[in-house]
């Protein structure tokens, strides 16, 4: 690992511990992956230890730094970065005795490719068994129904053992599509999960995309996280946009549309969306992927 782009406080010690990413910007429509991975973050306890060095990574003309005022008098400069938060004893507990790393920020204007060897090299160090991808997109789904959460894999025995779908997109790619490619190619197990935000709320941060996001990782864990805050959140959500959506009636016309063709696609089986499996089953089919990684790691 090349530790000249990284500013690490301590070194955390882990069991078997699970890397989770979200970055601003791009990949993250109404700010639901940002806000799982600080619902994971509260949930977990997790400590800062590192970040990485924004000279490096970032064009301060396209992310710019911003001015803040402390005790409303001296001005205080918040450069953008990407940090790195551990696991400390009671986040194990809550894990089943699985540490965690978790990496936020903003999506990174430069050199993407070194900053993706970068994680991939301070997740072998960490002994990672896992990365997961947290992402958001807009999509013609309606903000009424259960928010559909995709989940791939690029490795074929990973999709394989775990019942995921192969990522077929074509197309521009952020961040996370370049860290998964540098994961497949270290031989790093690594899962996406995106979340389908309604592209008429753009702008509106949404705890349900958060929620669903949050309660497939946990499925694919076989763990609990404690979603209280971004339950109560994701009903003041609906309740908010539901009552704005009324008072427009030709978005609200749209949005019917769009609620009777998720209710077909669910009907039929259908829709391009692959929900991600949950539960024991899910959890098990993971604990043997990960135990024959180990095993041939050792031969």
């Amino acid at each position: 690992m090349d530790e000249r782009y990284l500013d690490l406080e301590w070194r955390p010690e882990l069991e078997r511990p699970v890397l989770v990413s979200a970055f601003t910007g791009w990949n993250d429509a109404a700010e639901a992956a940002s806000m799982a991975l600080s619902a994971l973050g509260n949930a977990w306890g997790v400590r800062r230890f590192g970040r990485f060095d924004p000279e490096e990574f970032f064009d301060y003309q396209s992310t710019r730094p911003q001015v803040k005022l402390v005790d409303g008098v001296t001005r205080k400069i918040e450069w953008p970065e990407n940090a790195l938060y551990a696991t400390a004893a009671g986040g194990v507990e809550a894990l089943g005795g699985r540490g965690a790393v978790l990496l936020s920020g903003p999506e990174p204007n430069l050199r993407w490719r070194t900053f993706s060897e970068t994680v991939v090299g301070l997740a072998r160090e960490l002994g990672v068994e896992m990365v997961v991808t947290l992402g958001a997109l807009l999509a013609d789904v309606p903000h009424s129904r259960p928010v559909p959460v995709a989940a791939n894999a690029q490795e074929a025995s990973l999709v394989e053992d775990l019942g995921l779908s192969a990522s077929r997109y074509e197309g521009p790619t952020g961040i996370t599509g370049v860290l998964h490619t540098l994961c497949a190619e270290a031989g790093l197990p690594a899962v996406s999960l995106w979340a389908s935000m309604p592209h008429y709320l753009p702008a509106v941060p949404s705890a349900p995309g958060a929620l669903a996001l949050v309660e497939s990782l946990a499925g694919l864990l076989g763990t609990e996280v404690e979603t209280g805050d971004l339950e109560r959140g994701a009903e003041r959500y609906q309740e908010q946009v539901s009552a704005a959506v009324a008072r427009d009636p030709d978005l609200s016309s749209y949005v019917k549309m769009l609620e009777e063709r998720y209710d077909a696609s669910q009907e039929e089986g259908g829709g391009q969306i692959r929900h991600l499996p949950s539960g024991d089953e899910l959890a098990r089919e993971l604990e043997d992927f990960l135990r024959r990684q180990r095993g041939e790691d050792e031969q």
